[in-house]
């Protein structure tokens, strides 16, 4: 069976709750969705100028943890992957300390970043080949031309912008990228998103200042567009049937979303998409109950 490739969020934040996931996914294989495999963990550090996205200021983290954060990852195979997305770096910003301690840890050729501005783009490439460079959908990449553009050049996967999903002419153009192709399965954000690009400027500029007043106030009107059940009925949502569909092509990297959104929502989506319908209310309790344990909580009845 063609292994389907799963790139998940919070590469720190989410720590415990990835760990425990992949433990459950060892001890209970059965109950997981056969050849899915857990392709990366994406996200940063707290306080690292160059993530772009979502706002991560909150703690620090010294070089110490850092190492053993990515440890932990590599040590299952499983590659982490960077937020690189600041929209608003300058030149000097490439030479950040505490940035250039992340990528000198982690640069042993199996991680990833992901990228937007030229700038430092182009000042991972050279000094740090080994990583493997992505594409970021923070680009905004709504054109077809411009897709094909990008797609086109040297990255390992380019992340489909939401907007495309379910559109067949365009699925068409790409097939032959389709092994290069990351598609968001349950973007939040409205279709065609008019403060989209905006909204990343403003977490950019709340990164690099470390202004923590500076807030974007979306003007998306859906009551539920933080939760995994309004994510659902976003024109860009991918069920489990879409996601087969996707894959019956040749489209084998998925990516959930769920950064800012919170932890319920990131565990509704891991549930919803990995697990077997059978095993789908054991598995959420044992995860839940699993995290409560380990936080020294009291033991939840499964």
């Amino acid at each position: 069976m063609e292994k389907i490739y799963w790139h998940l969020p919070g590469l720190c934040h989410y720590g415990l709750l990835n760990h425990v996931l992949f433990d459950t996914m060892k001890k209970f294989p059965q109950m997981f969705k056969e050849g899915y495999e857990i392709g990366s963990v994406y996200g940063t550090f707290p306080c690292a100028i160059w993530n772009g996205g979502r706002n991560i200021l909150d703690g620090f983290s010294n070089k110490q943890e850092v190492e053993k954060i990515i440890k932990s990852y590599n040590d299952l195979g499983i590659p982490a992957r960077f937020t690189w997305t600041n929209v608003m770096l300058e030149e000097k910003h490439v030479y950040d300390t505490y940035c250039n301690m992340i990528m000198k840890v982690g640069d042993n050729g199996f991680n990833q970043v992901l990228v937007n501005s030229p700038i430092l783009e182009d000042y991972i490439r050279t000094n740090y080949p080994n990583y493997k460079v992505l594409s970021s959908t923070t680009k905004r990449i709504v054109s077809v031309d411009r897709l094909m553009e990008e797609l086109s050049k040297d990255y390992y996967l380019v992340v489909l912008d939401y907007d495309f999903n379910h559109n067949d002419k365009v699925t068409e153009k790409i097939l032959p990228y389709a092994d290069k192709i990351e598609i968001l399965v349950n973007e939040t954000c409205q279709a065609h998103c008019p403060n989209r690009s905006a909204h990343y400027r403003e977490i950019s500029k709340y990164q690099l200042e470390f202004d923590a007043r500076i807030r974007f106030i979306c003007t998306d009107p859906s009551p539920e567009k933080r939760t995994f059940k309004g994510a659902m009925k976003r024109p860009g949502f991918l069920s489990n049937a879409d996601v087969e569909k996707y894959a019956a092509m040749g489209f084998k990297n998925f990516k959930i979303v769920g950064r800012g959104e919170g932890q319920q929502f990131y565990i509704d989506s891991l549930i919803y998409y990995l697990v077997n319908d059978e095993y789908k209310d054991f598995v959420r309790k044992y995860i839940e109950a699993t995290m409560t344990k380990l936080r020294g909580g009291p033991k939840e009845k499964m």
